[in-house]
């Protein structure tokens, strides 16, 4: 029998990783609570929460496969709307380096506008380096 996402269920931690802790679920099922999942702060390690062996009460989020399940501790005992507005919040969160990707583009366009902002770098390092060496020539009249 299936379990229903959106569930409250206990399971026991069968084993700890580096990005989240495997769970045996009734009937031979197992899930996964990811190291976002496992509490309401920031978690670094996760054996300072949990250890195998443990048994622990989790939330299905949905169903990766067929007996393989995505699993939340920190939404327990949460209500829905509560939920929702975590989940809207994290949509709304964008990678930090999502602004330095640059535009797509062919090929030939991102080589163009390579050369383009290398050849301004090195005139800007070549003014830069005459100021200071003083090479910069002034204009003299000629009387």
């Amino acid at each position: 029998m299936p379990i229903d996402i959106g569930s409250e269920i206990e399971g026991k931690v069968t084993g700890l990783a580096a990005f989240g802790a495997f769970v045996e679920l009734p009937e031979g099922n197992a899930g996964l609570v990811h190291i976002s999942q496992i509490a309401d702060t920031y978690v670094k390690d996760i054996s300072k929460h949990l250890n195998v062996g443990d048994t622990v009460k989790v939330k299905v989020l949905g169903s990766a496969k067929t007996g393989k399940y995505d699993l939340s501790m920190k939404q327990v005992g949460k209500p829905e709307w509560q939920q929702q507005q975590q989940q809207t919040m994290m949509r709304r969160r964008t990678p930090r380096d999502q602004k330095d990707r640059p535009t797509p583009g062919t090929f030939e366009d991102k080589i163009t506008q390579f050369l383009k902002q290398s050849d301004e770098k090195l005139q800007d390092w070549k003014r830069n380096i005459e100021t200071k060496q003083g090479i910069k020539k002034k204009k003299r009249l000629v009387p």
